[in-house]
Order: C-alpha cells, then sequence, then structure tokens
C-alpha cells in the first residue's frame, strides 16, 4: 500500500473508530470487550478493502456494514453463547449517573441478536427501513415486522413504567 493511501487509512481509522465502537457496545449490549473485538476485526476487513477504495462510495458506511455484519457473524457461531462468570469480586458501584445506560443496555441484552441489530440500526444509529435492511441482506418488510416485534419485546422487559422513565429523559 502506498504512504499516501496508509496515511488516509490511519486517518479514517481514527475519525470512526469512537463511532464505531459506540456502535458495536449496543449490539453487544455493552459487552465492551466484544465490542472492541468487532471494531478491531471491522478496521481489519476496512484494511484490506482501503486498496480497492475507490470501489466503495462511502467509507464510513461501508465499515458499519461490515461491523454489523461481524456482529451478525459472531453470533452465529456456537461459540457466542459462552459467557464469564455471574460475579466478579470487587466491584465498582453503579454511579446514578449511568442508571439510564444500564437500564437500556440490560433490556437490549435480553433481546435475540437479529432483533437487537434492528433496533440499534433504526432507532440509535437512525438508518432508514431500507438502509437497514441492505446492511442486515433482508427485505424491507422484514426489518419493518422485526423492528415492531423488538419494540414489543423491549417494552415487555422494560415495562410501562421504565419506557416511560427512558422516554422522560
Amino acid at each position: 500500500m502506498k504512504q499516501r493511501d496508509l496515511e488516509a487509512y490511519h486517518d479514517f481509522a481514527m475519525r470512526r473508530s469512537g463511532a464505531l465502537y459506540r456502535s458495536a457496545c449496543l449490539l453487544t449490549s455493552g459487552d465492551t470487550h466484544l465490542a472492541e473485538d468487532l471494531v478491531q476485526e471491522t478496521l481489519g476487513r476496512m484494511y484490506t478493502a482501503w486498496k480497492r477504495k475507490r470501489c466503495i462510495d462511502n467509507p464510513a458506511a461501508y465499515a458499519h456494514t461490515v461491523l454489523v455484519r461481524c456482529f451478525l457473524t459472531y453470533k452465529r457461531r456456537r461459540s457466542s453463547g459462552e459467557r464469564p462468570a455471574v460475579a466478579l469480586p470487587d466491584q465498582p458501584a453503579p454511579s446514578t449517573d449511568s442508571t439510564l445506560k444500564v437500564t437500556l443496555l440490560q433490556a437490549l441484552a435480553q433481546l435475540p441478536p437479529l432483533d437487537r441489530t434492528v433496533l440499534v440500526l433504526r432507532f440509535w444509529e437512525d438508518l432508514s427501513v431500507e438502509q437497514t435492511a441492505e446492511m442486515m441482506r433482508t427485505s424491507s418488510s422484514a426489518v419493518r415486522t422485526r423492528s415492531s416485534r423488538a419494540l414489543t419485546k423491549l417494552r415487555g422487559v422494560l415495562g410501562a413504567s421504565g419506557l416511560a422513565e427512558l422516554i422522560a429523559r
């Protein structure tokens, strides 16, 4: 890779890694270690595709698509069901400022990966139904149906009072 292309890739990775990490954290329901792994995988794949940059119209959108596909691939693996120990020693007390974040992450964690993906793409990333369908390699009607059902599940997990509290903030 030419030095100029390498510098352009490095600049791109520095600018987009924060946004990719935030999206990955939401997709993984707050699993920061997995989110970091997904971002690294995404940036690694972007590095190999950077030579074809002229073929990529929007590198940021392409990177986001790669991130979502890496997440869905990970969730399809049998090893993705492994969980670390429930109780960890010496955990800090949760701060009151992050109560909303923790509540939302816990509620998202109870949803299946595809439902979580649809909600993050549609309502966190603010993508259209068509953009979400393209990223997930499915139809627009499937995205609409999954969005509706996922929101119903999320309302059930949060309850009416929990959802009202989230909206009020």
